[in-house]
């Protein structure tokens, strides 16, 4: 019984792996995305990875016949709003929140946390859009209006403020 257990822990360790082997760099890339973080230095990214793959590591033998892919990608959008709700859903954290917005460096920074996630799961994972709201606990409607409202935000970003000009004071509000 014992070698029986040892091998199917074998088989499933090798299983994961070439799993890891193929989506790894997609879900790091969907990670980053999500994060914000660029590319080259993203550990909030790396760490919501590392839950993602851990937790369906730990579903593998439960998973019969689901894709795995879409698994992983499911925990990491959940463990993603979670987060990002836990972080950001006070009223005092706001300027903290808007802080954090601008020292970020990825195409999708200046993006909310919600906004961020519904255009990664729509348009770079395909998934649709009743798919998302069901997954979020919105409306398909709500759903449709956030990701286009972030398609604009991302295709027509608002003016950077001018900086003042030599001689001048500062505008202050």
């Amino acid at each position: 019984m014992r070698a029986r257990h040892a091998a199917q822990d074998v088989r499933r360790a090798k299983e994961f792996e070439a799993f890891v082997a193929g989506a790894g760099g997609r879900l790091t890339q969907t990670a980053t995305l999500l994060t914000g973080e660029a590319p080259d230095g993203n550990p909030r990214a790396r760490r919501l990875l590392t839950f993602a793959l851990a937790h369906t590591y730990a579903c593998w033998d439960r998973l019969h016949g689901e894709d795995p892919y879409d698994h992983a990608r499911r925990h990491l959008a959940i463990r993603f709003a979670d987060t990002a709700w836990h972080q950001y859903a006070t009223w005092q954290h706001y300027a903290a929140r808007d802080r954090a917005r601008r020292r970020l460096a990825g195409p999708l920074a200046g993006l909310t946390p919600r906004e961020r996630l519904i255009l990664v799961l729509r348009l770079y994972e395909g998934v649709g859009e009743e798919q998302v709201a069901a997954l979020l606990g919105l409306p398909t409607e709500r759903v449709h209006a956030i990701c286009d409202r972030a398609t604009a935000t991302v295709l027509h970003p608002p003016p950077a403020p001018s900086p003042p000009l030599p001689g001048t004071k500062a505008a202050t509000t």
